[in-house]
Parts: C-alpha cells; sequence; structure tokens
C-alpha cells in the first residue's frame, strides 16, 4: 500500500489516505501506520535504542519476536549472522540457546572494535558465541564456519542464517550465495533490511539514505537469488497465535525471508 497524507480522526475511528478511508480497526489502517511507524522510526533512529542483556541491539522490535518464533520451531544447532557492531544481536541469539538447551551462535564482522570485544568476551553469555573478524564474504572464514560446524560432530545440524553485514545488492547476493550451503531444509537464511531500505528510499529528507536504496538492497538480492536457486523461495512466515485482524509480519526485512524447501 503507498502511503501519502496521513488523517487519523479518532472521532470518527478512521484513517484516510488519498482520499480512501479506513476503519480503525482494519487490517488496511493498520498497514498505514505501520508504514508511517516504520519511516518515522528510522528517521528517529529508533532502533538505536535498544539493548539486550546489556548490549545494544540494532533491530526493529517486530523482527526480534517474530524471528524468535522461527528459531523455536526449528530449535537450530547453529545461528550464523553476518554483521556485528555492537553484539547484541550475537547475546540475543545465544540468550535463546540458552533457554533451548541447545544451539551455538556463530558472528564475522569485518571489524570488531576493542571495546566491542572486550565486552562480549566479558559477557555472561559468550561461552555459546564464536565471533571471527574478517569480510562476510572471505571463503577462508567460511572455511574455518564450516570445520567448526563439522567439528560438533553434529549430523545433518539444523542451521538458521542472518545476513546483516554490507547491505548493497551485490554484496548481499554474494552472502546469498555463500552462506545458503549452511541452511538445513526447512529453515531459513534472511537477508535483512531491504524492505525498510526501500521504504525510505524515496522519503525526502531520510538520513543514512540513496536515492538507490529502491533497487539496490538486500531485498532485491534475495529476489534474483530465489530466481536462480529453486530450492529456496521468499516466504512470509505464518503467525504461530493470532487473535487479531493483523496477519503480515511489518519489519525491516519484508521481502528478505528466504526457507530452504528441499
Amino acid at each position: 500500500m503507498k502511503s501519502g497524507k496521513l488523517v487519523v480522526d479518532y472521532d470518527l475511528g478512521e484513517i484516510s489516505c488519498n482520499g480512501a478511508s479506513y476503519d480503525l480497526k482494519s487490517s488496511d489502517a493498520f498497514e498505514l501506520i505501520s508504514d508511517a511507524y516504520l519511516k518515522i522510526g528510522w528517521q528517529n533512529k529508533h532502533v538505536y535504542s535498544f539493548t539486550w542483556f546489556g548490549r545494544p541491539i540494532i533491530q526493529f522490535p517486530e523482527d526480534l519476536i517474530r524471528v524468535q518464533e522461527l528459531i523455536y520451531d526449528i530449535k537450530p544447532d547453529f545461528i550464523i549472522e553476518t554483521g556485528i557492531a555492537h553484539g547484541g544481536s550475537l547475546i540475543y541469539y545465544a540468550s535463546l540457546c540458552k533457554a533451548l538447551g541447545k544451539g551455538r551462535v556463530i558472528g564475522v564482522d569485518i571489524d570488531i572494535r576493542k571495546n566491542n570485544r572486550d565486552a562480549m568476551e566479558k559477557h555472561e553469555l559468550y561461552d555459546y558465541i564464536t565471533m571471527y573478524e574478517g569480510s562476510s564474504v572471505d571463503e577462508s572464514i567460511i572455511k574455518e564456519m564450516e570445520e567448526q560446524i563439522k567439528s560438533s560432530g553434529i549430523e545433518s545440524p539444523k542451521i538458521l542464517v542472518l545476513l546483516d553485514a554490507c547491505h548493497t545488492k551485490a554484496h548481499t547476493l554474494k552472502e546469498l550465495e555463500l552462506y545458503s550451503r549452511f541452511v538445513s531444509i526447512g529453515s531459513y537464511i534472511i537477508a535483512t533490511d531491504g524492505g525498510v531500505m526501500q521504504r525510505v528510499s524515496d522519503l525526502k529528507n531520510a538520513i543514512k539514505s540513496d536515492p538507490d536504496w529502491a533497487t539496490n538492497n538486500p531485498k532485491v538480492a534475495a529476489e534474483e537469488f530465489v530466481s536462480s536457486n529453486k530450492n529456496f523461495a521468499i516466504v512470509e512466515p505464518k503467525f504461530k497465535f493470532n487473535e487479531g485482524t493483523v496477519s503480515k509480519w511489518f519489519s525491516y526485512w519484508q521481502g528478505g525471508i528466504i526457507e530452504r524447501l528441499k
């Protein structure tokens, strides 16, 4: 749904956009408000205001809850994430592994700053984490990951992958080609943030944005990847529980959730 000028009328209980009106109880109204929330949140750096177990976690809250649902279903033996930053996401996944009683987290970043590394290595959940420093598309690092997974002795390990490093189409497509080998059947490789990049690409005075984000983003890379890899498909996972009218995952990651089918 393309948003334009929004008017929310609480007295009438409706929201209007581009001449059309929607009841506030409708999923259409929620979609319009969610689009505005994503864009205005981007402008205010909303995702730069959260921590998980003491570490900054630069993720949209709904994405964290929804990916937790996937992780609980899959119960992966390994969760791989490209892009570490402050390490909050690695700590988040490690906390889920501890709660599940299984799993290990592998992270890679081209530059792990000393203050972040020191904080991570002192964290009470660091025993669940392995960090590699270098490019996420460095074949030697990927080889080390493969050897680590193989050395676990787990036969046919369940593996989930999240790509949150460089967000250009070219880099993400390379990551998809390299890391898809890890993904177990029924699990996912998630190309993050392409959905929000497209949403803000035409936003006037958007922070940290470029007009080419409309086409140069992980979502477009995901579409190109699945078009030539028939064992994978872009999906929108169904809600595990829902007593409301909303059935769509409003997120930074829309269009980048790829399931391995076979």
